[in-house]
């Protein structure tokens, strides 16, 4: 019974809270009302609500005020051995201190507020009830059941796993940042940048009669090289020193755009805040005008102005985060290596165009840096 109860906590997990991740398997959570918490738990720092919020906050409980070994949870009615007894059944039931609860929702999510917390219990222990009653007609015994708890057993070891390798993964040392960004300090030059943007095509007027296929191409050609003439234009203008802004208002003129222009002034701007194929204006001195870069929308012309190096407090965490989605990204990779499954395709048919599924437990897919303001 201990046994299955401990692994309904997980089905409880997976079925009812779908959305939350994941943890670490924690001890058991159906304790008799005899028995003793774990005292080698820990609860949630006595100063914080649950989800991380200042105790005392409006609307949010204060659970600094409630001892870690005191009851929040019981469920009468279920014990591990239900007593036959009527006049003894009173006796029978489970009670969850404030410690074993937030051992276990530290081991499905840390951050859960405190609304989620109290839908979670509801739920958990409505669980358990089902599956004492599960247990008392036998469901909990036969091959199907088996073959439930392995599939299980597999999906929490890996989940386990992810968990383990993520936490070592953040183990990211002072020197560790440093050294890194030491060796990439050009991803931390932030320059002063203006921008002109010239499409790569003309908005023409819908034509008062119905133009052939090969009149269409040629008219789609005329347009681009108009533009591509325009932008060569205004490139030589930009170089003499005209306003940038005026140049944008005439490049969308001679697209014939109506909307409002956009404003030329792209901020301070770093490396990744650049299209791949723009990075090359990240190397020119201050006050350089760039050479006409073009990709599928349209031509680029930008001016470089101020460049400053961040100082490395201001991207520290930027840092770590970047650190441990490639320390992941390593450890995913290796693992994938150490072990490749073979499909046989007159069983499965061939692989379709998504590609493979991720493999059961993998982590999501680590966040890539965000863009530097445009």
């Amino acid at each position: 019974m201990e046994e299955f109860i401990k692994m309904t906590r997980y089905g409880l997990v997976c079925l009812l809270l779908g959305a939350m991740a994941w943890g670490q398997e924690a001890n058991p959570t159906s304790t008799p009302a005899a028995q003793k918490p774990n005292p080698t738990t820990t609860g949630a720092p006595a100063t914080q609500a649950p989800g991380g919020s200042p105790a005392g906050m409006s609307g949010q409980p204060e659970t600094s005020k409630v001892p870690p070994d005191a009851p929040v949870l019981t469920i009468n009615g279920v014990c591990d051995n239900p007593p036959t007894d009527n006049a003894a059944a009173s006796d029978c039931k489970t009670v969850i201190t404030r410690e074993q609860f937030e051992k276990l929702v530290n081991a499905v999510q840390p951050m859960m507020p405190p609304r989620a917390r109290r839908q979670f219990a509801a739920r958990y222990a409505d669980a358990l009830v089902r599956a004492q009653k599960a247990h008392q007609l036998g469901l909990d015994q036969g091959p199907q059941f088996e073959l439930h708890m392995q599939l299980m057993r597999v999906q929490v070891l890996a989940q386990t796993f992810n968990q383990s390798m993520q936490e070592k993964a953040s183990q990211i040392s002072d020197k560790d940042i440093g050294d890194y960004y030491n060796n990439n300090l050009a991803d931390y030059v932030e320059v002063d940048l203006q921008r002109i943007f010239v499409p790569f095509t003309q908005q023409l007027p819908t034509p008062k009669t119905k133009l052939t296929e090969a009149e269409e191409q040629t008219r789609s050609k005329a347009s681009e090289a108009t533009m591509k003439s325009e932008a060569n234009k205004l490139h030589t203008r930009a170089v003499a020193g005209e306003s940038f802004s005026k140049l944008q208002a005439e490049a969308f003129l001679v697209a014939g755009i109506k909307s409002k222009s956009p404003t030329t002034s792209m901020g301070k701007t770093r490396r990744n805040g650049l299209p791949p194929s723009q990075v090359s204006v990240m190397e020119l001195k201050t006050g350089a005008i760039s050479a006409v870069l073009s990709d599928q929308s349209g031509y680029f012309i930008y001016k470089v102005g101020k460049q400053d190096t961040m100082p490395l407090d201001d991207v520290k965490e930027e840092i770590r985060g970047t650190l441990r989605n490639k320390r992941i990204q390593d450890e995913m990779q290796a693992i994938q290596k150490s072990a490749t499954p073979t499909l046989d395709e007159a069983y499965f048919g061939p692989e379709g165009p998504g590609g493979m599924m991720p493999r059961p437990g993998a982590p999501p897919a680590p966040r890539a840096t965000p863009p530097g303001p445009k």
